[in-house]
């Protein structure tokens, strides 16, 4: 029996392989890209970078996998030791600020998913990966409300950095997001079919994104 016995029961044992040796780069390690991360990796994925050059904060526990005793440490290098613990995957874990400069070594592979929490790094990421004809998914929410969408169809909120930590936030909205976002990419890399995705938390709705 092996840790992904459940995961492998229901998936192929072809699209295990594929999961396993898939490179994905996520982008953020809060609410969102932590989550990400962790269901990614507890589904057989091991070949994950995550990239995020903030620390913890004692706000972030409701939302995101750390501990009381990681507040101060840096987001990536926490999870990575984490997961490493847990499930045995090796996950690089990048504290560099993705910026124009570093972009281009940070963001190779496959395929990005892009969490990140405010709107220039979300243009950067966006652009590069146009410009580099790499897949990249967008997932980001804003109260009730959640959005998971290709860099085909993605629009960029705003031209300002708009970094705002004191938004609500429920976790139960980031949970079901998180679910969706891997599922849309799991989907992707077996039938190579882009689906976007909103959620509304009020209503529980999953729509399709036109």
């Amino acid at each position: 029996m092996t840790i992904f016995f459940h995961e492998q029961l229901y998936r192929t044992n072809e699209l295990m392989k594929k999961l396993e040796k898939y490179p994905i780069a996520i982008c953020g390690a809060g609410a969102l890209g932590a989550n990400i991360t962790e269901n990614l990796a507890r589904s057989g994925f091991s070949q994950l970078k995550v990239i995020d050059y903030d620390r913890i904060e004692e706000r972030n526990l409701s939302t995101q996998p750390y501990y009381r005793s990681d507040v101060g440490a840096f987001k990536a290098k926490i999870l990575a030791n984490y997961l490493y613990r847990a499930v045995g995957v090796k996950i690089v874990a990048v504290t560099d600020q993705l910026t124009l400069e570093s972009v281009t070594s940070l963001l190779k592979g496959n395929l990005v998913i892009d969490a990140f929490d405010n709107s220039v790094a979300r243009g950067i990421v966006k652009d590069h990966c146009e410009r580099k004809s790499i897949s990249c998914l967008h997932t980001g929410l804003s109260s009730d409300y959640a959005e998971i969408i290709w860099n085909e169809s993605y629009r960029v909120p705003s031209d300002i950095n708009d970094d705002i930590c004191d938004y609500p936030s429920a976790r139960n909205l980031v949970m079901l997001t998180v679910a969706v976002t891997c599922e849309t990419v799991i989907n992707f890399i077996a039938t190579k079919q882009k689906l976007s995705h909103s959620i509304t938390l009020k209503d529980l709705s999953i729509q399709s994104f036109v």
